[in-house]
């Protein structure tokens, strides 16, 4: 048995998740946030037979896409008037952790 961690952009929980639903795969949904550019993601908890983590990984695939967006880069220590150029940066897509799992219960 192995149980994915998948870490995805909020943009892209709702297209996930009802696919896995639809795969009649459970999840777990966890709200996170990013260290970079501190905004908000989603962890989703899978459990699955080994079997199926192509599956699940074919789906992760398929509906998590990056995109480019505009970032204003600054922290609370610029002055309040001070213009920071936006740079254009990649987000998107899933940072996936498979991991392999000794035991697993459902109580």
């Amino acid at each position: 048995m192995k149980m994915i961690l998948a870490i995805i952009q909020n943009a892209d929980r709702d297209n996930l998740t009802s696919a896995l639903r639809k795969a009649k795969i459970g999840h777990t949904r966890l709200n996170t946030t990013g260290g970079f550019l501190r905004q908000g993601n989603t962890t989703l908890v899978i459990g699955v037979e080994d079997d199926d983590v192509d599956k699940v990984l074919h789906l992760i695939e398929t509906t998590c896409q990056e995109r480019e967006i505009l970032h204003r880069p600054g922290s609370g220590a610029l002055h309040a008037d001070a213009y920071v150029e936006p740079v254009k940066v990649l987000v998107g897509g899933a940072t996936i952790f498979v991991l392999t799992m000794e035991q697993f219960r459902k109580l």
